[in-house]
């Protein structure tokens, strides 16, 4: 990751203007730490000038997602109720670590409530639009998060990822959003959705920069991302349902992408995965594993019907907490047993590839007044997504090219392949970055 010249105050201190002339109408952040963020900066600064380094991210502007304990403040999760919630004693590990490697945190960044619902919509506060038009959903949970980073008031931003938190919004506002194995980056701190299949991921502009914050959080030394070559390389094609009702756009960019692989040197080769696929959702008929889990983390407000928490959480939520635990206790068990079976299923494959959401993003108005709309689009944002949760399976998302609304390709690897992923990603990043011959312009 190269360094940029500019001191980190001083592009700090042109984020925060720029923050600062829409304080009225802000969407993406819903705090600033502008004090100790301007702190932040000038030891960076400070440490830049002696010609010493806390490694790549020293100076780096982040976002945390709304989700991360501050020290002295209520941890919302995108929640009016937490309000009044008290105050952790000290920062999340996450936090902790980045800030020990010379990030400078500058805000905490909108977040669907709970980080339960995937379109980006929170009845609390404005939605944060699409970072390419404000008139399209921003995706979710990570929904500020994703607007921060695609916009540029932040270098990197940090989310979570539950069923494609992370990976959602980073593909549908033009970035790169990594999905580590659950196990890797510790979630003391972060407040839980579903603990059996949270993950805590950066979205950024390059696989670089995602790869930097990963090894952050995950308490690895810094080293630098030596790109994989794909000559060889064996990617599983999941034929079937995750390929099925992808719209013209995105199936148009998917074939074209797939297309560069190839002549990259990968070998494409068709995967079977809907029957393991199928097995789950036969399992999770009872309820997602994310909704069970949810609605005994929530069991203590679920029976106040005055509860003011957005109706597509608690009807949920209180449905849910119905099922006898026996129930998702077996639920588990089938789950592990699952994912084993999926890792030895991608055994025969380096990764496998699919478009990160079947769809770009649509209108949000189109989604505020019709719940059968909503319902459909939420279905398909995840549909891809969460298999990567479900399977403990590691992923990241790089935009495709060619296309007028932004939309993602996707890489699965198995779990902890994390860094092998990373770096067959970063090739993937650059051949998807190159004109193939006949695209050059005058």
């Amino acid at each position: 990751m190269s360094q940029s010249t500019t001191p980190a105050r001083d592009h700090l201190e042109r984020i925060l203007a720029r923050l600062d002339a829409r304080r009225d109408s802000e969407k993406a952040y819903v705090t600033l730490y502008a004090q100790s963020a301007r702190a932040e900066a000038d030891a960076s600064d400070r440490r830049r000038q002696k010609g010493t380094t806390l490694g790549p991210l020293d100076g780096r502007i982040v976002s945390i997602k709304d989700l991360f304990d501050i020290i002295g403040e209520p941890t919302l999760a995108g929640s009016i109720i937490k309000r009044t919630a008290p105050a952790p004693q000290r920062d999340a590990v996450i936090v902790e670590r980045l800030r020990a490697a010379g990030a400078v945190i500058v805000g905490k960044t909108h977040m669907t409530e709970f980080a339960f619902t995937a379109v980006g919509l929170n009845p609390h506060y404005p939605v944060p639009g699409n970072a390419t038009d404000e008139s399209l959903i921003p995706g979710g949970s990570s929904s500020g998060a994703a607007v921060a980073a695609a916009e540029g008031t932040c270098d990197i931003a940090i989310g979570s990822d539950t069923g494609g938190s992370v990976r959602i919004p980073a593909a549908l506002n033009g970035l790169v959003g990594f999905k580590p194995t659950a196990s890797r980056v510790p979630l003391d701190g972060a407040f839980p959705l579903a603990p059996s299949l949270d993950s805590i991921g950066p979205l950024g502009h390059t696989v670089e920069d995602c790869a930097a914050a990963d090894a952050v959080m995950a308490g690895e030394p810094a080293s630098a991302l030596v790109p994989r070559p794909l000559t060889g390389l064996r990617i599983g094609l999941p034929r079937g349902q995750l390929l099925a009702g992808l719209s013209t756009a995105v199936a148009d960019a998917f074939a074209a992408s797939l297309e560069r692989l190839a002549a990259a040197g990968a070998v494409l080769v068709d995967c079977r995965i809907d029957d393991l696929i199928d097995r789950l959702r036969r399992a999770t008929a009872i309820g997602s594993i994310a909704g069970l889990e949810a609605s005994r983390l929530h069991a203590e407000w679920l029976p106040d019907r005055d509860a003011p928490v957005d109706v597509r959480v608690t009807s949920t939520l209180r449905r849910r907490l119905l099922t006898p635990q026996a129930a998702l206790d077996a639920l588990l068990v089938t789950r592990a047993d699952l994912a084993q079976a999926m890792d030895e299923r991608l055994s025969a494959y380096d990764l496998i590839v699919l478009p990160t959401t079947p769809i770009a993003a649509v209108s949000i108005a189109s989604v505020e007044a019709d719940e059968a709309e909503y319902d459909r689009v939420e279905g398909l944002l995840l549909r891809n997504c969460q298999v990567a949760n479900q399977f403990d399976l590691t992923a990241i998302t790089l935009p495709m090219p060619g296309v007028t609304r932004p939309t993602g390709l996707m890489l699965m690897g198995r779990n902890g392949t994390d860094r092998t992923l990373l770096a067959i990603a970063a090739t993937v990043e650059a051949v998807l970055r190159d004109k193939p011959s006949g695209e050059h312009g005058a």
